[in-house]
């Protein structure tokens, strides 16, 4: 099996999975997972087939596109929201790297796009490479994926690793608005009845 630990933009995806502190299971899951979407290239690519076939798909124009192969409008939609772009109007942008890269990486922690997460699976020592594959889609070559996993896992147990650093034109998805409570002025009556106590504890001296 030719898996490679600098096969097209393996070190790119190593270092946003570094800058999220994942775990080498963790990290080994995610290569996997993008080599396999990626028809073993490691580069963002669209849904393999021709035109006529992908206009048959329910969800065309919203295709597989990028590490993870993103579908649906929704998903589209999502994603955009999180890294702030416009992904409807310009779905050429899911093949770039610097935004393929976190909807991939950040898109299996937090559950994007089935709700399982990565943590469900590979945590501590828990480290489920089989069923991980309900992370990105049911049980479809859960087996396969797992092996590729399990390659990685031993690249990175056993190899040193260079430290990566995350290009500078890497996307951070768009954390959501920390909500502070609101602060509200005293109301109008509140200094009118201060005002009278004020009188009434002067009249009294």
């Amino acid at each position: 099996m030719a898996i490679k630990m600098n096969l097209g933009d393996t070190e790119l995806i190593l270092s946003v999975c570094r800058k999220y502190k994942l775990s080498a299971p963790q990290t080994a899951y995610v290569l996997a997972t993008a080599y396999h979407e990626t028809a073993h290239t490691m580069k963002p690519i669209k849904e393999l087939g021709g035109e006529k076939y992908l206009k048959s798909k329910k969800y065309y124009p919203y295709f597989g596109r990028g590490y993870v192969q993103l579908t649906w409008k929704e998903n589209y939609i999502k994603a955009g929201k999180k890294l702030g772009a416009d992904f409807i109007h310009n779905p050429g942008l899911l093949l770039e790297a610097r935004y393929a890269a976190p909807i991939l990486v950040v898109g299996m922690i937090e559950g994007w796009f089935t709700g399982k997460k990565l943590s469900d699976y590979i945590s501590g020592t828990k480290s489920d490479f089989v069923g991980a594959r309900r992370i990105i889609n049911g049980t479809d070559k859960a087996s396969l994926i797992s092996d590729y996993a399990k390659i990685y896992l031993t690249y990175l147990l056993n190899e040193p690793q260079k430290p990566v650093e995350a290009p500078k034109d890497y996307v951070v998805p768009v954390q959501p608005p920390v909500s502070k409570p609101s602060v509200q002025a005293p109301q109008a009556g509140f200094w009118a009845t201060l005002l009278e106590l004020l009188k009434k504890l002067f009249k009294r001296t």
